[in-house]
């Protein structure tokens, strides 16, 4: 509430819910606790302790939904981070502190960040999830715990520093254990006869003896590189350099494992908490730089960099094997294991969409709109060839269109036919070539072909749609167009 309205930062205020009539507080700032107000109490007794104190509606799952926008937004500091229960993060740090210098340079860039959106923050950095949850919680002195220091830090901290069930904690303050050191060292059979398995499990845990897993909220891609930034990046020119440099490491780690992007997502982590992404695909798997980066130059004018982008990521959500083409010495045409045509459909539906490109493959059926098939991708193999004994127009009309024509006798080309509003005089015609539908099929009239071509040397694909007859007069239609 504080990032939306800083002018809340030094005021007292709560969130309050209806309860039986009256307005009970779920929430409260540090300053509101300070002067004595807790969730639980009624929002009028809270008044007459503050009578400024400032209300606000609390929302059902707000906190819930709130701890989750945290954690995506702590991706920027590690790409694993989870949620803890109703009021904390577990961020697995490794290999990430070194971008910011040192771990307590690390752990304060990210407690100033979110102090500075009105929180109030502990954090704790451990070798073990156990050891970092109780120092974070109960801690008193330090916030960062040498490797191998978890038995030391641990040992004047209550029992409830174990994340144990409260009636394990209960009935080790009935006997007096008011600390770990108290029965950390007790015989492991006879913790568990008294306390149960997870008093042991717990120990272990925090001491780094089991180990303990985290759920991320967000799963971390295979194929993923970061790039922090030690300013923000406001210019186009500097989130290129920075796709350029992610791609290259991306890249190369793809192209010793034989593989390549078939989908990416280029994300800018902006200064205000919001995130800028654009994504590209392929029709085949690449480790190309060069080419990568142009199907997402042609996206970076969308990305928005506000008051800055702090953290670039690149992942490939998609990777599939290369299989290596024997390469062809004495043709030049290209075909669609060509990395060259593979590259050149995905610059055309990078630029101009992904469903202006279509394969088409032969169909067997006889009648020329039904003798081909859209591909379901540009690997799907053909279940016969097309055929080459027959002359096809080069542009095949999706249906059939009506012209009007005018024949000398039955069975003969016309002389010549109106077509859109323009009529076209034949001086050429090819011999009859007649199709049908399949038996199987529904029945339907014979149609016969004719290569046609007028006076301006165009060449047209036409049929007549049945026979004459005394009692009917068969229609006539244009199919296709030649060069």
């Amino acid at each position: 509430m504080i990032h939306r309205q800083p002018e809340l930062k030094n005021v007292p205020f709560v969130l309050a819910l209806p309860d039986h009539g009256r307005m009970r507080i779920t929430e409260v700032n540090v300053f509101a606790k300070a002067k004595g107000i807790f969730a639980g109490m009624v929002v009028t007794d809270a008044k007459i302790i503050i009578p400024g104190l400032q209300v606000f509606d609390d929302h059902l799952n707000l906190a819930d939904k709130l701890l989750k926008r945290l954690c995506n937004w702590c991706i920027r500091f590690t790409p694993i981070a989870a949620v803890d229960g109703t009021d904390g993060l577990i961020l697995d740090i490794t290999g990430c502190v070194h971008l910011w210098g040192s771990e307590p340079l690390y752990l304060k860039a990210i407690m100033n960040k979110l102090k500075s959106f009105g929180f109030n923050v502990r954090a704790a950095i451990a070798d073990t999830i156990g050891a970092a949850w109780a120092v974070c919680r109960y801690g008193k002195i330090k916030a960062i715990i040498n490797p191998n220091d978890q038995r030391e830090a641990l040992m004047a901290l209550p029992p409830a520093a174990l994340r144990l069930d409260d009636m394990i904690i209960d009935r080790l303050q009935k006997l007096g254990l008011y600390t770990i050191s108290s029965f950390m060292n007790i015989p492991r059979s006879a913790l568990r006869r008294r306390f149960g398995q997870q008093l042991l499990l717990r120990l272990d845990q925090a001491f780094g003896k089991e180990e303990e897993i985290i759920q991320p909220l967000q799963p971390v891609e295979a194929y993923m590189e970061r790039l922090p930034c030690l300013q923000p990046i406001q210019t186009a020119v500097g989130i290129e350099i920075a796709l350029q440099q992610l791609l290259e490491n991306l890249c190369n780690r793809l192209l010793k494992e034989g593989k390549g992007i078939r989908v990416a997502v280029f994300k800018g982590y902006r200064v205000d908490s919001k995130t800028e992404s654009i994504s590209i695909s392929t029709n085949h798997p690449s480790h190309h730089i060069n080419h990568l980066f142009k199907l997402f130059e042609l996206k970076i004018a969308t990305i928005e960099p506000a008051l800055g982008i702090e953290l670039f990521t690149l992942e490939a959500s998609k990777v599939e094997d290369i299989v290596p083409l024997q390469e062809t010495f004495w043709t030049a045409n290209g075909n669609l294991e060509s990395k060259e045509v593979a590259e050149l459909l995905d610059h055309l539906e990078s630029k101009f969409g992904s469903n202006i490109l279509h394969r088409y493959l032969p169909n067997e059926h006889h009648l020329p709109e039904h003798s081909i098939k859209l591909a379901a991708s540009l690997k799907e193999e053909p279940t016969t060839t097309w055929p080459s004994d027959k002359t096809r127009p080069i542009q095949l009309l999706q249906k059939p269109k009506p012209i009007e024509v005018t024949a000398p006798i039955p069975d003969y080309p016309p002389m010549n036919f109106r077509y859109e509003g323009k009529l076209h005089t034949i001086k050429k015609a090819d011999a009859c070539e007649r199709i049908e539908a399949e038996w199987w099929h529904k029945p339907g009239l014979q149609r016969d072909y004719y290569v046609v071509e007028d006076e301006e040397g165009k060449r047209y694909w036409v049929f007549r749609s049945g026979h004459y007859n005394s009692d009917t007069k068969p229609s006539w239609f244009i199919h296709g167009f030649f060069a």
